[in-house]
């Protein structure tokens, strides 16, 4: 399995492509325990480790906590789990208000994981609320010495904001390895706004998320079947909105007949050409496991990746 490094200097390979855990014991938005349950997910992390694909993504607001104490479970069952590398996130949610606040977040994530240390450490939104930038991000760099974190990343920030955190935590002898953003052939507007330029200027990796735009690549909804739980309250799932992305998908399917993949495997793929990017797509069982690894392994013919660049042009600042 390819790797590669995350930025920083955290030291930390990962797989080209990890795995979200958002809807891992999420009941609200992805009707965790309805759908799918415990034993599907464990499927999941087992199907995936053994894909090679030994790196997942949680934060502690998702599922209220649940997604992480899911993986240490995991973790804890697994024979291949000092294989696995583990990314969370902290909330800079307005109560918290100093730097207690933080090392006290790290605590109980590390607690729900069952971990001595979380490989990558972001924050998951630009929010300064009563607590500054220059205060959050040098906390996480005491952390980061103090061992309890590997690696420090940011989510959702600007290109702007990006920098501004790279110079604070530089400052303190620590590079910033991440920034996780939103990014899919439905979702390209970090090609536009800087943020990708300005990751490759000081070699910070950025992590995708959404890379599916949370299904819609997958191209198996129709208007009459749409997704169960809030997304089928989303206009794009709605008929304007899958008539709109039809081109696209029917490409997906066309290329993908070329290479004998699904409509997802080639979008994932070509997130994984464009370099310097880990797509980290969701898996609630273990055929999607699998089917997630499926974008791995193969190549596309440049005019493949470019009439994919074309068709989706309008999503550049959409």
């Amino acid at each position: 399995m390819t790797k590669i490094r995350l930025g920083g200097n955290s030291g930390i390979d990962v797989p080209t492509m990890g795995i979200g855990t958002w809807a891992w014991g999420d009941r609200c938005f992805w009707a965790y325990g309805k759908d799918y349950q415990e034993v599907d997910l464990r499927r999941a992390f087992d199907a995936s480790v053994e894909q090679g694909l030994g790196f997942f993504d949680t934060a502690e607001i998702y599922g209220l906590g649940e997604s992480e104490r899911l993986i240490g479970r995991f973790l804890k069952g697994s024979k291949s789990g000092s294989e696995v590398k583990i990314a969370s996130k902290y909330m800079p949610v307005p109560w918290r208000t100093n730097r207690q606040s933080i090392k006290q977040a790290i605590s109980q994530s590390l607690e729900r994981l069952q971990l001595s240390a979380i490989d990558l450490y972001q924050v998951h939104q630009p929010f300064s609320f009563l607590m500054s930038q220059e205060d959050l991000l040098a906390t996480l760099a005491e952390e980061f010495k103090l061992g309890r974190i590997k690696a420090i990343g940011v989510s959702n920030y600007s290109a702007r904001q990006m920098r501004q955190a790279y110079e604070i935590l530089a400052k303190r002898g620590v590079r910033l390895a991440t920034n996780q953003v939103q990014y899919s052939l439905l979702s390209r507007q970090v090609e536009e706004n800087g943020v990708l330029d300005t990751a490759a200027e000081l070699g910070i990796a950025i992590l995708a998320y959404s890379p599916l735009a949370q299904g819609l690549l997958t191209g198996k909804y129709k208007s009459q079947r749409p997704p169960k739980g809030l997304r089928q309250f989303d206009p794009r799932f709605g008929e304007r909105g899958l008539f709109t992305i039809e081109p696209v998908i029917k490409l997906l399917r066309k290329i993908g007949e070329q290479y004998n993949r699904s409509p997802a495997q080639v979008a994932l793929n070509w997130l994984i050409e464009q370099g310097n990017v880990i797509p980290i797509p969701g898996a609630k069982n273990a055929d999607q496991a699998k089917h997630n690894a499926g974008a791995l392994g193969w190549q596309m013919q440049p005019e493949d990746l470019e009439g994919l660049e074309r068709v989706t042009r309008p999503w550049l600042k959409s």
